[in-house]
């Protein structure tokens, strides 16, 4: 059985100053607010809706585990409430490797019920402040 990647959406990101909670049991706890988020592709358009959305970001040794919650405003008024976890290697510190993440998505709006089924992989690149990611639909 072979999978297939079908474009879904870039997701262009701007993330605010990090907030570090410091060492807890699972790692050294970062939390980063999302500042901005645009989402642009033939499937998927719209932004960020509200202020809700960040990163509760662990670091432990070399991994950084990716735990984002946002909801998206499509570009014709659908809320999209969306969800990704994720890996990173730290070991070159911020943006020195790709994000790899994997989002999941709900709403009620039935222009967009097929989102609910279906799961999602990007890979991002992380420069300064800003994330650009590429989300692809698994079939």
């Amino acid at each position: 059985m072979n999978l297939e990647l079908v474009p879904l959406t870039t997701a262009t990101i701007t993330l605010a100053e990090p907030m570090p909670i410091g060492d807890g049991p699972a790692g050294l706890r970062l939390i980063i607010e999302v500042a901005s988020a645009e989402f642009s592709g033939d499937r998927l358009r719209g932004s960020m809706k509200g202020s809700a959305a960040a990163d509760w970001l662990t670091i432990n040794g070399t991994v950084g585990t990716l735990d984002v919650r946002a909801t998206m405003e499509t570009h014709d008024g659908a809320l999209i409430f969306m969800q990704y976890g994720g890996r990173t290697d730290v070991t070159n510190g911020p943006g020195g490797a790709p994000l790899y993440v994997t989002p999941t998505f709900e709403t009620a709006d039935e222009r967009y019920t097929w989102l609910n089924s279906i799961q999602a992989v990007g890979k991002g690149q992380l420069d300064g402040p800003n994330l650009t990611y590429e989300w692809y639909e698994l079939v």
